[in-house]
């Protein structure tokens, strides 16, 4: 009975994919009454584009519903498996199109995957209206794809489809008589469907994956009813593997970086487990904690530094999981510690001046003295031992003669550099 459902080997997914705008779910703000791309797609108007978002969100569904209601050619290649030999007879086709008043839709997956030489074969077709090109990728195009194609497309970001539009797609599945599961007697329950739409994480295609493999694999009861229940759905849906491509792996650095300076200990550690849980290395990790305990902390807290430098000897030491803790104390430290930039802030503008040049001789009271006849040129005359002195500290001049005047460090009122900056005070005669 199960053949009737599975025609021509296609998938659940493939069979239920929507035909339609009104068939479509999700991207609302982009295909919802009155938007751009709908109203574009209506008047088969849309120009070349990207569509970049997440697996199973609907981008390839949408380009092949462009390719229904459209009268122009529809051509559809992969970027894995197409070369430039095969863009050349599409470009050729299409300018026979042309000739005679008919456009081209040229649809490429995983166009991220085109190298420079490939993206360029195109441009000249899409500069002259020769195709309009759709491309659909699941990585950011503003890194992964060469700015010239970019620049020449309109980019429209696709968002992860919520519970609501999965468990949508799944009773709908369940209820088709044509391509679904309809003239089955299946009955699934509320909590089977939930737990799969929320393992799926916005991916239909996996969703609806899960609930092939269900239906397909329960046997039906003496009523011949198939019932999905949540221990079924369990079975059916893997836990997902974290999908991190360069763009996803630098976003959620930069969501754990903020973290820290943002004195979040609670986001700083989910982001900490998520770029764990997606393979990162997790000495880049300890690598940035690093950093901050000097750019966003420093002196207000110098243990930070501490605990950063510690986390990271723990983890060459003991290796992961058991570092985990370690790095999770340091991360801690780093965002529960008073904040200052101070040290980021005198480190930049010292080597910004520097990078300016026009160097001058050292003073002559401040040069080195640490070899026999130094004397004899005056090196190290004038000097003042600050040891020799009250608080041992003396009033001198050790700037360089071209940066005098200049003030680098400014401590903070913040944590430990509130005592610096009494002292700075005190030496300067404020108090």
């Amino acid at each position: 009975m199960t053949d009737l459902y599975e025609r021509d080997g296609a998938p659940l997914a493939d069979r239920m994919r929507p035909r339609t705008l009104e068939e479509f779910i999700g991207q609302r703000e982009l295909v919802g009454q009155g938007r751009l791309l709908r109203r574009a797609i209506e008047a088969d108007r849309l120009t070349s584009s990207i569509f970049f978002g997440p697996p199973g969100c609907g981008k390839t569904t949408l380009a092949s519903i462009i390719a229904r209601a459209t009268k122009a050619n529809f051509v559809q290649l992969n970027a894995v498996t197409s070369g430039v030999s095969e863009v050349r007879d599409v470009l050729k086709a299409a300018e026979e199109r042309r000739a005679y008043g008919q456009a081209t839709y040229l649809l490429l997956d995983e166009c991220h995957r085109w190298s420079k030489a490939q993206s360029d074969s195109i441009l000249p077709a899409i500069e002259r209206g020769t195709i309009r090109f759709i491309g659909s990728t699941t990585e950011n195009p503003m890194i992964a794809m060469t700015p010239a194609i970019v620049s020449r497309c309109r980019v429209f970001q696709f968002k992860a489809l919520t519970e609501a539009d999965v468990m949508l797609a799944m009773r709908r599945a369940l209820t088709d008589e044509e391509r679904g599961y309809g003239r089955l007697r299946v009955q699934a329950d509320e909590e089977a469907l939930r737990h799969i739409a929320r393992i799926a994480d916005g991916d239909t295609r996996s969703a609806l994956g899960a609930l092939e493999l269900a239906v397909l694999t329960t046997p039906a009861g003496e009523d011949g009813v198939i019932r999905v229940d949540l221990a079924v759905a369990e079975e059916s849906i893997q836990k997902p593997m974290m999908r991190c491509d360069e763009s996803l792996f630098y976003d959620m650095l930069s969501a754990f970086c903020k973290s820290l300076r943002g004195s979040d200990s609670d986001a700083a550690l989910a982001w900490f487990a998520r770029l764990n849980y997606a393979g990162v290395d997790p000495r880049i990790i300890v690598r940035r904690i690093i950093a901050h305990a000097s750019e966003d902390v420093g002196l207000a807290n110098p243990i930070a530094m501490l605990q950063a430098a510690a986390a990271a000897q723990a983890l060459e030491f003991v290796g992961m999981p058991e570092a985990r803790l370690p790095i999770a104390q340091a991360i801690i430290a780093v965002c529960e510690s008073p904040k200052s930039n101070s040290v980021s802030s005198a480190v930049d503008e010292a080597f910004a001046d520097a990078e300016k040049g026009g160097f001058g001789p050292v003073p002559v009271h401040l040069r080195d003295t640490h070899y026999s006849g130094h004397t004899r040129i005056g090196s190290g005359e004038g000097y003042k031992y600050p040891h020799d002195f009250p608080g041992h500290w003396v009033k001198q001049e050790y700037m360089p003669p071209e940066a005098r005047g200049r003030r680098y460090y400014r401590p903070s009122e913040m944590g430990h550099e509130a005592t610096i900056r009494k002292n700075h005070e005190v030496r300067e005669g404020k108090k």
